[in-house]
């Protein structure tokens, strides 16, 4: 880790020393990293990156161990630090290789990364922002702030009637390790994108029946996923941010494209799929046509939403639920940018996101600051 800078100041939660300092970057994913290097890249120094995983990998880390790096729909390289291409498509666990991958970009350019540290809060603070996790430890007082908090510890799981009577085993994708605990178990998948995928080809031929249900059909898009098809998706996406609306997922504007996953699972005959079911049963699912079958597991592969409860503090959602940006930067809090939020909600789009970020915190920070003036 490398040195933290700043000016030590007081605090105003008592017991909690502060440091004063130009900008924090919550996260420590491809999107804070990237943030981190086109900061420095920009010539800004005084910064800080606070993760709140113990080792570095980002959601990457918590990801099953039987996806592997062939699977992987894509992974872009960090910048000015390519990552391996022997690693790209190779077996290796991608939790393992991609958090290799990080922990290497961090240590080659000392990056100031301090972990463990659970952001809680972000509060305004006359011309600062206060950053505050939850361990009584340091606070930051910022002229700026980064949050690359992405999606992974906000895990979405819709309601349907009868949840709660269910006998059997409830979980999200995000707890997913592999299918030999299923060994021989009924599993109803829920969801149309890649996750659904990956958890129904690994399930096949090792569970006893496997059925996939989602809310729309799903749609397979052929060809490659080419960059006029992703300028095309962060169009879309960037549209309805600017609107103040909640951003897509990324598979409800692309579809999903014939990866060696989804190839995989075709062959396996393991994605045939059904409308979604109208609620859960002791046993099982119905539908509303009153059609039920036995389950004795639920595996919801339903997304996430953004990781954004500690900015709560900052009252930034629109009527719409969304949070209205002009590129990463936030409208209610200009010192506020979301990297790795809506249309950069991607490993290339966050590296995109984090140069923007980093160029207007650039400007931001040209004019004179009040606090340290006095």
């Amino acid at each position: 880790m490398g040195p933290v800078t700043g000016r030590h100041g007081g605090s105003a939660d008592a017991g909690y020393p502060s440091v004063e300092i130009d900008t924090v970057v919550i996260g420590a994913g491809q999107a804070g990293l990237s943030s981190a290097y086109f900061l420095r890249h920009f010539g800004l120094t005084d910064f800080v990156v606070l993760d709140a995983n113990a080792t570095p990998g980002g959601a990457w880390r918590h990801r099953s161990p039987t996806l592997s790096m062939a699977e992987v729909h894509g992974i872009f390289d960090l910048p000015a630090f390519p990552f391996d291409s022997a690693d790209r498509r190779g077996t290796d666990s991608a939790a393992d290789a991609v958090s290799a991958y990080f922990a290497a970009y961090e240590q080659r350019l000392s990056f100031p990364v301090v972990r463990p540290v659970t952001v809680r809060s972000v509060q305004r603070d006359g011309d600062r922002l206060v950053v505050r996790g939850s361990e009584k430890a340091t606070e930051w007082s910022a002229r700026a702030v980064i949050n690359a908090t992405g999606t992974w510890t906000r895990p979405h799981w819709p309601y349907y009637p009868g949840a709660s009577d269910f006998q059997g085993r409830q979980l999200h994708y995000s707890d997913y390790r592999g299918p030999q605990e299923f060994a021989g178990r009924r599993v109803v998948v829920v969801g149309g994108g890649n996750s659904a995928v990956h958890a129904l080809s690994d399930l096949a031929g090792v569970a006893a029946q496997t059925i996939w249900v989602t809310r729309r059909p799903p749609v397979f898009r052929d060809g490659e996923f080419t960059a006029d098809t992703g300028r095309a998706v962060v169009a879309e996406v960037d549209a309805r941010v600017r609107a103040g609306l909640p951003p897509q997922s990324v598979v409800s504007v692309t579809g999903l494209g014939y990866t060696s996953v989804v190839r995989t699972a075709l062959a396996k005959g393991a994605l045939h799929r059904l409308p979604m079911f109208a609620r859960i049963t002791a046993n099982g699912v119905e539908w509303a046509d009153g059609t039920t079958t036995e389950a004795d597991v639920i595996l919801w592969c339903t997304g996430f939403r953004a990781a954004l409860d500690h900015l709560a503090p900052l009252k930034l959602r629109e009527p719409g639920g969304g949070i209205r940006m002009d590129g990463t930067r936030v409208l209610a809090e200009p010192r506020l940018h979301l990297v790795g939020y809506g249309p950069s909600a991607s490993t290339v789009g966050a590296n995109r996101a984090g140069r923007e970020a980093a160029r207007q915190i650039r400007d931001l920070l040209r004019t004179p600051d009040p606090v340290a003036a006095r």
